[in-house]
């Protein structure tokens, strides 16, 4: 039995007070039936590590080089991730992708530096509104997923995968639960392909998820819980998105 997972992306937001703020919502709101974490820019993981430390709540980073050490100037490597207790990075995030330009080969070798060091990555899939109404989700999110599947091998089992529509993002737009569930179904199928662990792989889903329809997104047979970005900003919203994911 697969254990939903919760993961705030707190993208470029925060300050110290709305940290802490945040923070002291969520563990006030504890227990939570399903696993509960949040991925803070590089300059906050240390206080929300002094935080979170054993409060049974994940923190994990939005970023990581695929490079070990070296003269990569502003790159984060997951060996220093590793060292601040993080638990998960997101790495292949559309916006990565999109304003970073970031190639499918360059995600799969993000995910495999964080397996390296004990980090499990989170890797981002999903289609933009052109490439849906090209009839084209299909096979986007298929090769995006089948560079991760074989640059990390047989370690693919180990990995958190988050289909993001990207026409879903920030815009309100949220994917129906039966649109949602047709991909994961499709993602679950290739790795079912790849790994016999697939069947306890946690696939979230992405893009706009808000309180009052994490339930039904969350009760599809595929979907393990959801990537949250703007509500996780809001302690209320996001813990109750968190109890939605049980």
């Amino acid at each position: 039995m697969r254990r939903n997972l919760v993961v705030g992306n707190w993208k470029m937001h925060g300050s110290h007070v709305a940290n802490a703020e945040l923070l002291a919502g969520i563990l006030e709101s504890k227990p939570y039936l399903a696993d509960v974490a949040v991925c803070a820019p590089f300059p906050y993981l240390s206080e929300v590590a002094v935080a979170l430390t054993g409060s049974g709540v994940y923190w994990g980073a939005q970023d990581c080089s695929a490079h070990e050490q070296g003269a990569y100037t502003g790159e984060v490597s997951a060996g220093m991730l590793h060292e601040f207790g993080c638990r998960y990075v997101i790495v292949g995030h559309s916006e990565r992708r999109a304003y970073h330009a970031e190639s499918d080969q360059l995600v799969a070798d993000k995910a495999k530096a964080a397996l390296a060091r004990g980090v499990t990555p989170i890797v981002c899939v999903g289609e933009t509104l052109a490439q849906r109404e090209a009839g084209e989700t299909e096979p986007v999110v298929k090769r995006q997923l089948s560079a991760v599947i074989h640059t990390v091998g047989h370690c693919i089992g180990e990995i958190v995968v988050a289909y993001e529509p990207v026409w879903a993002i920030g815009t309100g737009k949220t994917a129906t639960p039966e649109q949602a569930q047709q991909v994961h179904a499709l993602l679950r199928a290739q790795l079912h392909a790849a790994t016999p662990h697939s069947g306890d792989m946690r696939l979230l889903y992405g893009g706009s998820v808000k309180a009052d329809n994490a339930v039904s997104l969350f009760s599809q047979p595929d979907i393990d819980g959801g990537l949250i970005g703007g509500a996780s900003l809001k302690a209320a919203e996001f813990t109750s998105i968190c109890r939605a994911a049980h």
